[in-house]
């Protein structure tokens, strides 16, 4: 997966002074390496047994209907509040700078389903926190958390102890 770094794009200083962003739209655009990723994701998860694949507005939104598709699972987008049309499932959850929320369809997963999340990087993992906790206040069984970037060092594994995580590429 190392590999995968060469098709990933590092932008200094963006959304801010100090940040490195990886951007994985050059990663999208390679044939080979998109391949590689949705391969790579159903590989790790073909043998678990997944209802729903949870993904997490917006990025994880390129990658999520693939696994749900190879996985034969259905798709739920967690989206920002006022995105969805029914009545829907909140969660806020505090971001380094304020706070910010993310909504569900209150009957997009049932009590007992099997929920994968998935999203495009693992940072602080205050998000991916956020929605494990969103299914597990619908009643879901959030059975794993998929990543195709986990920067290490800002330690977002530490949010999510006791859950099982899996990332393909490593900073």
């Amino acid at each position: 997966m190392n590999d995968l770094k060469k098709l990933i794009r590092e932008v200094p200083d963006f959304p801010k002074p100090g940040i490195n962003f990886y951007d994985i739209t050059t990663l999208l655009k390679d044939p080979a390496g998109w391949r590689a990723v949705i391969d790579a994701l159903r590989a790790q998860y073909q043998n678990t047994p997944v209802d729903v694949v949870v993904g997490i507005e917006a990025r994880g939104f390129f990658f999520a209907p693939a696994i749900a598709y190879a996985l034969g699972a259905g798709f739920v987008p967690v989206r920002k509040p006022g995105k969805l049309p029914a009545e829907t499932a909140r969660v806020e959850y505090a971001l380094e700078y304020g706070t910010d929320s993310l909504e569900v369809h209150k009957d997009a997963i049932q009590p007992g389903q099997r929920v994968l999340i998935l999203d495009d990087v693992l940072a602080t993992g205050g998000t991916a926190a956020a929605v494990a906790q969103l299914v597990d206040n619908l009643g879901g069984s959030v059975i794993g958390l998929g990543f195709v970037i986990e920067l290490d060092f800002l330690n977002g594994r530490e949010k999510l102890a006791g859950r099982e995580l899996f990332s393909l590429i490593h900073y």
